[in-house]
C-alpha cells in the first residue's frame, strides 16, 4: 500500500468520528501548550538570571567574616548590607590576598548602615567605605553623571540611582549635600541602575574608607566587614578561591570545621540560581506533562474505539488483499495525525500564553523582582511537536497492531 493511500485512509477514519476525535486531540493541546509555556518560561528565567548577574562582576571573589552566611552580597554591602557580627578582617588578609596569584585588585570594606538626612526627611541608608585607588576597577554600575572617588577625596560621596532618584521626594543632584550621622556630605558622583540582582549599587551610598570609619558608629579603625578582590580571569575563579582558603587558614590558624570566615563568588551564585530555575522548570514539566499522559490514554481510547468500529472494513481490506502491515500503517498513521494535531494547535496556544505572561505585568520571584521574560526557541516547538506525534503513535501501536492481526472471516462476520 502506497503511503498516499494509507493517509487517506487515516483521515478517513479521522473524519468520521469527529467529536470523538476532537475530544482526544484537546487532551493533547492542554498538555502541549502547558509544557510548551512552563518550558518558555523557565528558558526566561535562566536569561534574565544569567542577564541581571553579568551587573554583578563575575571576576569578583568577596571574603567575609564570621563564617558562610556572615554577610549578604558579593561586595560585603548594599542596601541591607550592614556590619556583620565578627568583623575581624585585617591588614593581614587583604595582603595574604595580594598574595595569591591571578589576583589583579584586593579592596577591603568598611560597611554600615547610617541615619541620613535630607531637606527635612530622615531615612536610613546602607554605606560602604572603599578604597579609591582599587574601587574605580571594581565598581560594577556606570557612572550616570559626575566622577568616581578620588584619593584626595574627604566628606564627598558618590551614590546609587535609587538614592537619587526614589528615595527622598526631591530627587538628588550633583553638588548636593546629604548629612550622614549628624556630617555633611558632597554629592559628587551618581550611578546608573544597576542590571545585578537585588539592585546592586543602586540603594548604596559610596565614601572613602576613612571616612566611613569616623562616621560609622559600628566602624572601627583596625578592621574591614569584607574584602572583595578582582581575579584576572574569570577561568581562574575556582584556583584562586581554592589558594586563598588554603593561605587564609594557615595565616588565620583556622581549620575546616572551625572556620572564622567565607569566601564567595558571584559565579558561583550564577551556577545556584541556573540550578535552580532549571530544577523548578523541570518539576513544572513533569506536572504539565501528566496532561500529556492522559491525552495518551485518550488516544489509545479512541485508537481502541476505531478499531472495533472499523472491524468489517478491515475485513474487507484483508479479502482484497491488503496485508497486516498495511492495516497496522494505517491505523498509526490516523493516531499519529491526531498526535500532529494537538501538537500543533498546543504549540500554537502554548507559544500565545508564554507572550501574553510579560504583559500581564508579572514579576520574577528574584532579589529586585524584574519583569519576566519567556524565550520560545525552535527547538522547543519542534521537540514538542515530536513528542505530541510520538504520544500518538506509541498510544496507537497496540491498538494498531490488534486489527492488523484480525483474521479476515472473523473481520466480516463481526
Amino acid at each position: 500500500m502506497r503511503l498516499q493511500t494509507g493517509l487517506k485512509l487515516a483521515l478517513n477514519i479521522t473524519l468520521h468520528s469527529k467529536l470523538r476525535s476532537w475530544l482526544t486531540v484537546i487532551g493533547i493541546v492542554i498538555g502541549v501548550a502547558a509544557v510548551v509555556a512552563i518550558v518558555s518560561i523557565g528558558a526566561g528565567l535562566q536569561q534574565n538570571v544569567q542577564s541581571r548577574l553579568s551587573g554583578v562582576g563575575e571576576d569578583l571573589i568577596t571574603l567575609s567574616p564570621g563564617g558562610r552566611g556572615a554577610s549578604s552580597g558579593f561586595r560585603g554591602g548594599g542596601e541591607g548590607g550592614g556590619a556583620t557580627s565578627a568583623s575581624n578582617l585585617t591588614v593581614k588578609d587583604i595582603r595574604v590576598m595580594q598574595s595569591i596569584n591571578n589576583v589583579k585588585f584586593v579592596e577591603g570594606l568598611v560597611t554600615g548602615r547610617a541615619e541620613t538626612y535630607y531637606l527635612g526627611e530622615k531615612t536610613t541608608l546602607s554605606v560602604n567605605g572603599v578604597d579609591p585607588l582599587v574601587w574605580q576597577y571594581m565598581v560594577t554600575s556606570e557612572l550616570a553623571s559626575g566622577r568616581l572617588l578620588g584619593p584626595a577625596d574627604s566628606n564627598v560621596i558618590v551614590i546609587g540611582s535609587r538614592i537619587a532618584n526614589q528615595t527622598f521626594k526631591e530627587p538628588l543632584y550633583l553638588g548636593r549635600s546629604l548629612e550622614l550621622e549628624g556630617k555633611p556630605f558632597k554629592i559628587i558622583g551618581i550611578l546608573k541602575e544597576s542590571a545585578g540582582l537585588g539592585g546592586g549599587d543602586d540603594g548604596t551610598v559610596f565614601m572613602p574608607v576613612h571616612s566611613a570609619r569616623s562616621t560609622l558608629t559600628t566602624a572601627d579603625n583596625q578592621t574591614f566587614n569584607s574584602i572583595v578582590v578582582k581575579v584576572t580571569d574569570v577561568s581562574a575563579i575556582t584556583q584562586v578561591m581554592a589558594d586563598a582558603d588554603a593561605k587564609l587558614a594557615l595565616s588565620r590558624h583556622t581549620s575546616n570545621l572551625k572556620k572564622d570566615y567565607s569566601l564567595r563568588s558571584a559565579q558561583a551564585q550564577a551556577q545556584r540560581l541556573s540550578d535552580i530555575t532549571s530544577t523548578m522548570t523541570l518539576f513544572l514539566g513533569a506536572i504539565a506533562a501528566v496532561s500529556l499522559i492522559v491525552g495518551a490514554i485518550g488516544i489509545a481510547n479512541t485508537m481502541f474505539t476505531a478499531v472495533l468500529e472499523k472491524t468489517k472494513e478491515i475485513g474487507i481490506m484483508k479479502a482484497i488483499g491488503a496485508k497486516n502491515r498495511d492495516i497496522l500503517i494505517v491505523f498509526m498513521l490516523n493516531s499519529a495525525m491526531v498526535g500532529l494535531v494537538g501538537g500543533l494547535l498546543g504549540v500554537s496556544l502554548g507559544a500565545l500564553a508564554s507572550k501574553l505572561i510579560p504583559s500581564l505585568g508579572v514579576s520574577l520571584f528574584l532579589p529586585g523582582g524584574g519583569a519576566m521574560t519567556t524565550v520560545i526557541s525552535p527547538t522547543l516547538i519542534i521537540g514538542s511537536l515530536a513528542l505530541s506525534v510520538g504520544i500518538g503513535i506509541i498510544s496507537g501501536v497496540i491498538p494498531a497492531y490488534r486489527a492488523s492481526k484480525l483474521k479476515p472471516v472473523d473481520a466480516l462476520r463481526y
